[in-house]
């Protein structure tokens, strides 16, 4: 009597065609090799221990047997799967490096033996349920990829379903320092821009942002401590390259020499302070006057003429407005 010790693959697709190897001994003189009923598509003798066959089509799990003259030995289980079904990946993108977790849905995903992107092999994957399976995806080329899973009853593919994003590049901010109350908005230049999913300054989110093309943001920067700080936009791809921005405060006026002087103009003010070093603008009331900034502690300005009275001497930075400091006009004594 032959006798039947195993069937490597114990299982295969419903529609058959999977060609498994039997073992066991007095299989040298096999007639027939059967699964359930129905007998195999084909079957090879290659020694007394060993026969090769290929399954027909079936379904469940059926004894497999082989027959001799000396008779039928006994059975072993060969299991029909279902083909397998995907169905959708979240994400549905990420990096061309690789390295995340997306997670891919359908039916029939048990016993799952591999799940690729494109032609390339997830760099692991866990079969979570017969519904679900988590894959790390491999590093690949940007643009759309075939997500593919194979069990033991079959492939199932989903067309050009995950895309690869490249990392973002920034080049430039502008303007590259604000107030450190925030407030003001900056664009941001660069490329691969367009999936930006964040921007940063330093760990802190811009209070918003809008994507203007691939290579344009603009962003609405929050409040910050003074000095520099990197700002970086995140995308599907990762996380960009950061580009400085200098939160200043606003400038300090301390003393304004001297704060009197003709209607006529023409005389030079010495004013004195700390965070004027960036000063854009000196509004003696409310014409701007000449100014040379001397060092971030000191500016001298030309006094505009104009009418006799008092005006307020402020001066504008990034970082804001000044408080302001008292300059009076003196009309010409009449005789």
């Amino acid at each position: 009597m032959p006798v039947l010790s195993s069937v490597v693959p114990a299982s295969g697709p419903a529609a058959g065609g999977t060609t498994v190897t039997l073992t066991g001994t007095g299989l040298a003189t096999a007639v027939a090799v059967r699964f359930g009923a129905t007998p195999a598509a084909s079957f090879t003798v290659v020694s007394d221990t060993h026969i090769t066959a290929v399954a027909p089509a079936g379904a469940g799990t059926v004894p497999v047997t082989v027959t001799t003259p000396g008779g039928t030995s006994n059975g072993i289980s060969y299991t029909y799967s279902v083909a397998p079904a995907l169905s959708g990946v979240v994400p549905s993108q990420g990096p061309t490096s690789g390295g995340n977790t997306v997670t891919l849905s359908g039916v029939n995903l048990t016993g799952a033996t591999a799940v690729t992107f494109g032609a390339t092999p997830a760099t692991s994957f866990t079969v979570v349920s017969p519904t679900q399976i988590t894959a790390v995806a491999p590093a690949g080329a940007a643009g759309p990829v075939t997500l593919t899973v194979t069990t033991p009853g079959g492939t199932s593919t989903l067309q050009s379903a995950y895309f690869y994003v490249n990392t973002p590049v920034l080049t430039g901010v502008a303007p590259p320092s604000g107030p450190l109350s925030g407030g003001n908005t900056v664009t941001l230049t660069g490329v691969h821009l367009i999936k930006a999913t964040a921007v940063r300054f330093g760990t802190t989110a811009a209070t918003a942002f809008t994507v203007v093309s691939d290579t344009r943001i603009t962003a609405v920067v929050p409040a910050g401590v003074a000095g520099p700080t990197g700002v970086t936009v995140t995308t599907a791809g990762g996380m960009s390259n950061a580009v400085s921005y200098l939160f200043l405060p606003a400038p300090v006026v301390a003393t304004l020499i001297p704060n009197q002087g003709p209607t006529a103009g023409g005389i030079t003010l010495t004013l004195t302070g700390t965070n004027l070093a960036q000063a854009t603008a000196v509004l003696v009331g409310a014409t701007p006057a000449g100014l040379t900034v001397v060092s971030d502690s000191h500016i001298v300005v030309d006094a505009p003429p104009g009418t006799a009275g008092p005006l307020d001497v402020t001066v504008t930075t990034p970082g804001g407005i000044s408080s302001p400091k008292t300059y009076n006009r003196v009309a010409a004594p009449g005789i």
